[in-house]
């Protein structure tokens, strides 16, 4: 796969990232409310953003995951969130998630529509390798979070104890799962 695989679903556009989102992405991660349950304090300065659109950026290109600017259809140069792919193991056949969106946008569907589209590109022909497993790892009480994987159809695997480890304290996680069986079979 040479060129980055943008998606359209009804109210977004899945795109490349850009170094001109670093604007959008520190408005986002500078407010404690969207970094709380993620392993990264608040963002301090525009250019902790530009190195994270930066990272994000580069993952497609150097093969180690793929990561999406989530923006709104009518309004495709403004960031609003991201998800995508990382952790990506060829040989086992399977990925990690990851997924943020900016707070004035929660609790509107816009992840489980972004979702929806990326998992249906990983579940297809076109994903870098055919992958069986998607999994993903949330705080313990992140209610949200929790209750978006359920609605996309991952399955509960477990507590990870202590597997986070940030501002300085380790986190208990909760791991769950979503197999290619399962999301053709709720999709069908």
């Amino acid at each position: 796969m040479n060129e980055f695989p943008s998606h359209k679903t009804e109210r977004l556009l899945l795109r490349e990232f850009r170094p001109t989102d670093a604007q959008a992405v520190f408005d986002s991660f500078s407010q404690e409310v969207v970094t709380k349950y993620i392993n990264r304090g608040p963002l301090q300065s525009l250019k902790e953003a530009e190195k994270l659109v930066e990272i994000r950026a580069s993952l497609f290109g150097r093969g180690i995951g793929i990561r999406w600017a989530i923006t709104l259809r009518e309004n495709p140069d403004s960031v609003i969130g991201s998800c995508g792919f990382y952790k990506m193991d060829k040989g086992n056949r399977s990925v990690e998630t990851g997924y943020d969106l900016h707070s004035a946008f929660w609790r509107q569907g816009f992840m489980t529509e972004a979702l929806t589209a990326v998992i249906n590109f990983a579940y297809s022909d076109q994903f870098f390798f055919y992958l069986n497993r998607i999994q993903a790892l949330t705080y313990v009480e992140h209610r949200a979070s929790i209750g978006l994987l359920l609605k996309l159809g991952f399955q509960e695997e477990g507590l990870r104890r202590e597997a986070g480890y940030w501002e300085n304290q380790y986190h208990d996680l909760r791991s769950f799962s979503l197999l290619r069986r399962d999301w053709k079979i709720q999709n069908e």
